[in-house]
Parts: structure tokens; C-alpha cells; sequence
């Protein structure tokens, strides 16, 4: 288990660090940290392991206060963006440095490197050096040797930024599937949002050195807290509202009926609708519930999907759509709209 308990810190002379951070990551879980840059999403895994020392607040690991504990007495798996290869090292040899380091003698710490190895795929590689690598598969060597002194928690520090798009997709699953095998704590620090919403167990937002919100990938994608996470995370549609009455409020684009959970008239919101959630409507746009005619002011094809901007009224309604055929407006259902505080970093 990995623990921060309303740990701050502030770097000399300047305002960035992070402050009263309160984080349990549970054994089997993994979640992820997001943020803006200087956030402090670093910052917590720094602290973690070892490389920071809180001004306030405990570090934890499996009950253990090790705040003031050097991070090579942590027990902590790391895998860096960089990799951190040792280039006149062979694969196994490299996922051995741990080992060697706390003494196993040369013919077990071979044997189990080369375990390792074989867990992530790349057994068949370990008499490589790091320069007949792929990055991908420098990338398993990285989390091979992280995982081989059976640590008591694993951090990965933007470990697939340096890989293309569709190796990262096939890194961030093998990662998982690791990670889950070994049931350790996992704590991923990532600037990719789809990284995080599709591997973590609960995503955690960071903002301006705080925790601001933490949840499951769904909850924090289809409730999040305010309107500058719902801004963050993923694409948006996001209109400044007031209650007009039950279940109706204004917005830039029009008169919309929904949930208006108690809100009392006058009241100022931020009215959230996700792009796939809106419904593309032929040319005859009427008929429908929250249903608008408008004009396509963008039309961007992404592959398998449309990602439009529809001109209604004074605002403009973003969609997404595998329809092809020619959209004249939208009708967006009730259920989709969700009303947020307005946040003075939304923008």
C-alpha cells in the first residue's frame, strides 16, 4: 500500500510543490495522476519515492512511516520516460543491477532476471544490449527490472510519452497486465488522458499543487467536480447557464430541458454535455427534445469518427459522430446535460 497523508512541500523559493495531498493507493491498484504541467503530479511521486522529503505530513508504505527514508530503503519499483538503460549492460544484466545491489549472488540474480524478462515478452532478448532495442522493448527491459526485487509498490513516471501512438497502446496494456499479476500498488504519473482513463483503477487530478478530484475513469469523466476538470478531461461542451425554472435553464445555444438537481431559479451554472452524446439530426432538425438547426462551421474527419461544430444561436455544439451523411443540427437528450460549479481556472 502506498500513503500520503496530508503530505506538503514547497521548493526553496518557489510557490510550486504540492499541499496538504492526501493518497492511498491500495495493493493490486493502479491509479493515475493527471494534471497540467507544474500541477505537482511529479512532485507526489518524488515524494513517494524518496527523492523529496515532505515539510508536513507522512509518506506511508505497507504501514510504514518512511519519510525520512532514502529511496534505496523504500522497496520501490521505478520507471522513468528516459528508461534509464545502462548501455554497456545486456538486457538481463540490466534487470539485474537491482539485485546485484542488495547482494543476490550471480547465477540466482541471472536466473530471475531472465524470469522477469519473460514476463514482459522479451526473454527471448536478454542477451541484448539496449542499443539493439526498440524503444518499446527497451520499455519492458525498464519495467522488468522494476518489478524484479518483488518491490513493495511500482511507479511510473510518464513512462510511454517517448513511444509512438500505437505502441503506447500496446504498453499501457501490457503494464497493466504486469502490474496485475504482481497485485502491487501502482501509482502512474501521466500527462496522456487516455493512458490514464483506460489502465487506472481511479484517476487523480491534479491542479496547482492540489488534489482536486479523485474517482473511477467514468465518474470522473461523466461527473467531474467543476468546470475546469470537465474542461481538462476529454472534449467538452461547456455553456455558461442560469436556471430559468424546474428542469429548464438558458444557455448560449438555447432554452434546454434537464435535471436541474435543485438548483433555484436564477441560479448561475456551467452546463456540460460531452460531443458523443449529442445526436446528429438530418436536415429537418425538429421533433425532438432540445432539438436545434444549425450551421457547420467545422467538420473535422478523425477515421472512425466526425468531430463537428455546430452554430446555434449564439454558441456553437460540438459533436462526435460515425454518421456520414450531411447533419443540418442536433438534439441533445436531457439525460446528457450535467451541471457544474462555475471555476475561476476554467480557463
Amino acid at each position: 500500500m502506498l500513503n500520503l497523508e496530508q503530505v506538503s512541500f514547497q521548493y526553496p523559493g518557489a510557490k510550486a510543490g504540492v499541499s496538504d495531498v492526501t493518497l492511498k493507493v491500495e495493493p493490486g491498484e493502479l491509479v493515475a495522476v493527471i494534471g497540467a504541467s507544474g500541477s505537482g503530479k511529479t512532485t507526489l511521486l518524488n515524494l513517494l519515492a524518496g527523492f523529496l522529503m515532505p515539510d508536513t505530513g507522512r509518506v506511508v508504505i505497507d504501514d510504514k512511516d518512511v519519510s525520512a527514508m532514502p529511496p534505496e530503503r523504500r522497496d520501490l519499483g521505478i520507471v522513468f520516460q528516459s528508461y534509464g538503460l545502462f548501455p554497456h549492460m545486456r538486457a538481463w544484466e540490466n534487470v539485474a543491477y537491482p539485485l546485484k545491489v542488495r547482494g543476490v549472488a550471480l547465477a540466482e540474480r541471472r536466473t530471475r532476471a531472465i524470469e522477469a524478462l519473460e514476463r514482459v515478452g522479451m526473454g527471448n532478448r536478454s542477451d541484448n544490449g539496449p542499443r539493439e532495442l526498440s524503444g518499446g522493448q527497451q520499455q519492458r527491459v525498464a519495467l522488468a527490472r522494476a518489478l524484479v526485487f518483488e518491490p513493495r509498490g511500482l511507479l511510473l513516471d510518464e513512462p510511454l510519452s517517448a513511444l509512438d501512438a500505437n505502441l503506447r497502446v500496446e504498453m499501457r496494456d501490457e503494464i497493466l497486465r504486469v502490474q496485475r499479476a504482481a497485485g502491487i500498488a501502482a501509482l502512474l504519473v501521466t500527462h496522456d488522458q487516455e493512458e490514464a482513463l483506460s489502465i487506472a483503477d481511479r484517476v487523480a487530478v491534479m491542479r496547482d499543487g492540489r488534489l482536486v478530484q479523485i474517482a473511477p475513469p467514468r465518474e470522473l469523466y461523466d461527473n467531474p467536480a467543476d468546470e475546469a476538470i470537465a474542461r481538462f478531461v476529454g472534449e467538452a461542451n461547456l455553456w455558461p447557464s442560469r436556471v430559468v425554472g424546474e428542469g429548464s435553464i438558458e444557455t448560449p445555444v438555447g432554452r434546454l430541458a434537464c435535471d436541474t438537481k435543485g438548483h433555484a431559479t436564477g441560479t448561475k451554472t456551467i452546463a456540460l454535455v460531452r460531443p458523443e452524446n449529442v445526436i446528429p439530426l438530418g436536415p429537418d432538425a425538429t421533433g425532438q427534445v432540445n432539438a436545434f438547426a444549425g450551421e457547420v462551421m467545422a467538420d473535422r474527419f478523425l477515421g472512425s469518427t466526425r468531430r463537428i461544430d455546430l452554430a446555434v444561436g449564439e454558441g456553437t455544439i460540438r459533436l462526435e459522430t460515425r454518421i456520414r451523411d450531411a447533419i443540418g443540427g442536433v438534439a441533445i437528450p436531457p439525460d446528457a446535460i450535467r451541471l457544474l460549479s462555475p471555476s475561476q481556472q476554467a480557463n
